[in-house]
């Protein structure tokens, strides 16, 4: 467990060997490429899962951003070394159908990770620190696996657990949007006032197996007791500073020094919502679905890269909506790097699941974080300890 900690605190530096402009912070240098060489980069939320339900899609390929913000590579060219696949099941109702479905669901996602893994010898299932740093010097992709909300559990919770974590689960969430039987999301008016007696029994559990608790999409009141009851540092797999941008998702600066007062960290989310107020209603996001469903048909490519972009920037426009920019990203970041210091600030950008902004668009801009982290002074070992 200790070993595994360390790599979550160590894990996210996201940079690359890749030369891109950025806008803001200017071109990405030989050092800062050279920087990257050097450490172990990994994200903590992947949700690029979602896309393997899909037969048709292979993580082998390079995709069009339009498609998906994560494959080999572009891994490669983003250089980012693996991290985190994520077993996602949005919660649905609370019936015991309900229940057999995100439990089939579960299952059919961690199946998937497993097939990628198996299919293709660039990628390695990581079970701790020592296997991540492994993997990636023998130049393979290192593969953990984590759960965001613990729906597939429900029917059987420790059982359940207990045969994830034989299958290689090393992080897992309680909830996401919505109230499930284990805790309160942070989306969601409280039921149990934070943790159920299931949820902090799976805590109990997840710490005597091994495996990480992360607390983002949960209450702060989940928070508070996660941190108490919890034995080992909890983290928070993709979220942001609510003393920036004051948004149910993000964590306030009280909470973030306790967190790191107990060995945390916090990994930083590029979801636009939760960096600034966009401006984007239920109304706005409905207008959204509808001019994306037009290109469905249409092939990938970058002609239809650049048609999404500009049909998403007119549906903003029209409805004066704007999307976060690399600058809204970094200033979360800075804040939580000066408030708590970089042995407990990470990266766990949610691609694939709603994370990329302006300027970080998919991994192949990551180098652009690298040059920021330099220009702001800070050392190589840093670096490498965020």
């Amino acid at each position: 467990m200790k070993q595994l900690s360390i790599v979550i605190a160590a894990a996210a530096l996201l940079a690359s060997v890749a030369s891109q402009p950025a806008p803001a912070q200017g071109m990405v240098s030989a050092k800062a490429r050279a920087l990257h060489e050097r450490v172990l980069t990994l994200d903590t939320h992947l949700d690029t899962t979602a896309k393997m339900d899909d037969p048709n899609w292979s993580v082998m390929d390079r995709h069009p951003v339009s498609d998906s913000q994560v494959d080999f590579p572009r891994m490669r060219e983003g250089g980012l070394d693996g991290g985190f696949w994520v077993i996602y099941t949005g919660q649905q109702g609370r019936t015991a159908e309900d229940y057999r479905v995100a439990r089939d669901n579960g299952l059919k996602r961690l199946i998937n990770i497993r097939k990628m893994i198996a299919a293709h010898p660039e990628f390695e299932l990581a079970l701790t620190a020592d296997d991540a740093r492994r993997i990636a010097a023998a130049g393979k992709s290192v593969a953990f696996i984590s759960m965001e909300n613990a729906s597939p559990l429900t029917t059987d919770p420790v059982s359940l657990l207990r045969f994830y974590y034989s299958q290689g689960l090393r992080m897992l969430s309680l909830v996401h949007t919505s109230n499930n039987e284990f805790a309160d999301s942070a989306n969601t008016p409280p039921e149990w006032q934070g943790m159920s007696p299931a949820g902090r029994e799976l805590v109990v559990e997840a710490n005597r197996l091994g495996i990480v608790i992360d607390q983002s999409h949960a209450s702060d009141a989940v928070f508070d007791q996660m941190l108490e009851l919890s034995k080992a540092p909890i983290i928070l797999s993709h979220s942001g500073a609510a003393d920036v941008y004051d948004h149910p998702r993000n964590i306030d600066d009280a909470r973030l020094k306790r967190l790191a007062a107990k060995g945390g960290v916090i990994q930083m989310n590029a979801l636009g919502a939760y960096l600034i107020d966009t401006g984007e209603t239920p109304a706005v996001r409905a207008e959204l679905r509808t001019a994306m469903a037009k290109f469905a048909s249409m092939p990938t490519g970058p002609e239809r890269d650049r048609a999404v972009a500009a049909a998403r920037a007119e549906v903003f426009k029209r409805n004066n909506a704007k999307e976060a920019t690399l600058d809204d990203y970094l200033r979360h970041v800075d804040h939580v790097l000066k408030l708590i210091g970089p042995d407990h600030v990470g990266f766990g950008a949610d691609w694939d699941g709603g994370g990329g902004v302006i300027g970080l668009e998919d991994i192949t801009s990551l180098p652009k974080i690298t040059q920021w982290l330099l220009d702001k002074g800070y050392t190589e070992q840093q670096i490498a300890n965020i």
